[in-house]
This record gives C-alpha cells, sequence and structure tokens, in this order.
C-alpha cells in the first residue's frame, strides 16, 4: 500500500498544517476520524467508488452523512479531494495525520500484543524502556492474543520488533536454512 500512502502523504501534511495554524489538531482528529469511519462503511465505499456517479456528488453525499461535524474547511477538502479523484484516500490520509499529530505532541502510539495479559509491571517497564529510547510520551495499549506460543509484539510507529516465541523459531528456521 505504498501507493495509497504517497498519494495521501501530501493531503495529510497540508490538512496537518492548516490545523496546526489555526491551533485546531483535535478538530481535525475528530472529523478525519468521522470522515475515515463513514468511508469505510460498506455502503458508502460502494458509492465512492461508483464509476456512475459524479464526483461532486460523492463529495456533496459523504459531507451529507457526516452532518454538521464537519466545518467549511473540511468540506471544503473533501471537495477537493473529489475533483482529485482522491475520494478513497480519506482512511490513509487521516492516519498520516494521526501520526503528523503525535509527532507533534511528542507521542508515541504503542500496540503490544502478548500471549497473556502483562501485569501493571510489566507495561511499565515496555513503557519506561520505550519512552527512553524514543524520547517521547508512550501511550500504549496491549491486548491479549492466545495464537502466540508465548512473549509479545510490540509496533511502536514503524517499528516492530517480534519478542514472540512463533517469531524466534521463524528466525532460528531461516538461520538455519541458510547455513
Amino acid at each position: 500500500m505504498a501507493e495509497l500512502a504517497t498519494l495521501a502523504r501530501p493531503y495529510a501534511n497540508a490538512v496537518f498544517d492548516i490545523a496546526k495554524g489555526a491551533g485546531a489538531l483535535d478538530s481535525w482528529s475528530r472529523m478525519l476520524g468521522l470522515l475515515g469511519e463513514v468511508a469505510a462503511d460498506p455502503g458508502v465505499s460502494q458509492l465512492l467508488e461508483a464509476p456512475d456517479t459524479a464526483d461532486e456528488q460523492k463529495a456533496f453525499r459523504l459531507a451529507a452523512v457526516c452532518g454538521d461535524a464537519l466545518d467549511d474547511r473540511a468540506r471544503k477538502m473533501i471537495q477537493v479531494l473529489a475533483r482529485n479523484k482522491r475520494l478513497g484516500l480519506i482512511g490513509e490520509i487521516r492516519d498520516q495525520f494521526e501520526e503528523l499529530k503525535a509527532q507533534d505532541e511528542k507521542v508515541l502510539e504503542v500496540e503490544v500484543v502478548s500471549a497473556r495479559a502483562l501485569s501493571a509491571e510489566q507495561e511499565g517497564k515496555i513503557r519506561s524502556a520505550l519512552a527512553d529510547r524514543y524520547q517521547r510520551e508512550v501511550n500504549m495499549s496491549s491486548r491479549v492474543d492466545e495464537q502466540l506460543l508465548g512473549g509479545a509484539v510490540i509496533r511502536a510507529g514503524d517499528t516492530v520488533i517480534d519478542g514472540s516465541v512463533r517469531g524466534k523459531l521463524d528466525r532460528l528456521a531461516e538461520t538455519l536454512q541458510r547455513t
């Protein structure tokens, strides 16, 4: 999906610059979150991909579904995306905007997937280690994946740290196959 990311980047950067300049990062975050959810709805997604519907009509309908939750600038952004045939990028624009916002706010979003529930002490150690490594505040969520044999997989920004038993076994198998 590198192509989608590349296409969405200028829009995400522009929206971020507008939002930051207006002191409205949280407001734009909410609007883009709503737009992303609405655009991901199967019925709306089908409308956005329909070749027989005019792009301006798609933009109008998308904005209508969101109602008063969007301000004039967000509605204009939808129109720009429609004119450029980029309405399908809304989810990626939202994701990139959130990354830019987190970088600006010096917050690192981290997801920890483990074989068993983490204790408060384990969560604290992981949070502290990541905060030291990235020099940012860590916003951490965790979940249990019973498919893991043991260990954990940590996703911090673009970095994935695979400390799961399965990951270690896979790396061992690769090493043995090379020798």
